[in-house]
């Protein structure tokens, strides 16, 4: 597939990072099949994007998806579950990737490109980093010629991440920048976060489809800072406008944490206090050597955007 125009079908077109994938898919001159449950958010007009309307438990969708199709970019995956709508882990990450794997090797597709996270593994603590294992599982054993990406916390002005932290910095409410501690007063440490620039994370999905040496591989993918969370959300603090001053990063009790997650108005849950207190760094020699790619240092890059955040 080196060096050629590909059609790549698209999930996830609409969401953080697919808002960041998809436009690089153009610009490489690929034709793209995006499935999309609402064809309205897609608002590129290029005329090499063809919406297919439908969702991953659709058939007719996925057929259509992935018809006449080169390569599959699978991005689509859950932070939080809403079962009542059939959001779980175990079906958004696992059951999902199944059924579009299944349909895509009936439709001779060739290549897949998958988005997973750092932690995923059998033995993880959270349910989220254990369904994101099973669906690594699943592309391993479809036959098909696979790049698998595991990032770190993804950073960028449009994303869900940086709202909350700009609301931390900005909003009377809370009066501290909230992180979740360890021990009875919340005075342990947290885990460390290497976090990615969303647009490195885009340049090595979109580049892998047509880069031989990326075939079979799994990317353990952050930046290369390495903060705490508290240390974070104070270089966050420094730099964006409106930011309340002397506002200060203070931890929440794990045990408390985990007392209200999921309840309703409460915006996280019990596999988010969890993985919290694990590291989330990683090696990220492989991925600059097989990209070629200096990756995106934090502080000067959210200095650049931090008054586009939305």
């Amino acid at each position: 597939m080196s060096g050629r125009s590909l059609c790549v079908a698209l999930t996830g077109g609409t969401g953080y990072v697919g808002r960041h994938v998809l436009p690089r898919l153009l610009m490489a001159g690929h034709r793209v099949r995006a499935l999309v449950r609402n064809p309205d958010k897609l608002t590129n007009t290029d005329a090499r994007l063809k919406p297919i309307k439908g969702g991953l438990f659709d058939d007719a969708a996925l057929r259509e998806l992935v018809k006449g199709a080169d390569a599959v970019v699978h991005l689509v995956g859950i932070i939080m579950e809403v079962p009542r709508q059939g959001q779980t882990f175990e079906r958004v990450h696992v059951q999902a990737t199944q059924r579009l794997l299944a349909t895509a090797n009936a439709a001779g597709v060739k290549r897949w490109v998958h988005m997973s996270a750092l932690g995923s593994r059998p033995d993880a603590v959270s349910q989220y980093h254990r369904t994101k294992w099973q669906a690594e599982r699943a592309v391993h054993g479809s036959g098909l010629d696979y790049t698998v990406f595991r990032p770190s916390i993804i950073h960028g002005p449009d994303g869900e991440f940086m709202h909350m932290v700009k609301g931390f910095c900005c909003n009377l409410f809370p009066p501290f920048m909230p992180y979740f501690g360890a021990g009875l007063l919340g005075r342990g440490g947290a885990g460390r976060l290497q976090p990615v620039w969303v647009e490195d994370v885009a340049r090595c999905f979109v580049e892998s489809l047509t880069n031989p040496r990326t075939v079979g591989e799994t990317y353990p993918l952050g930046g290369p800072d390495v903060y705490t969370w508290p240390g974070l959300y104070e270089t966050c603090h420094r730099y964006i406008p409106g930011a309340k001053r002397g506002r200060k990063a203070m931890a929440v009790p794990v045990w408390y944490a985990n007392l209200i997650a999921g309840k309703p108005g409460v915006p996280f849950n019990h596999d988010q206090v969890i993985m919290s207190q694990e590291d989330s760094v990683c090696d990220t020699v492989k991925v600059q050597e097989h990209f070629g790619i200096e990756l995106a240092s934090f502080e000067p890059t959210f200095e650049a955007y931090a008054p586009q955040i939305i």
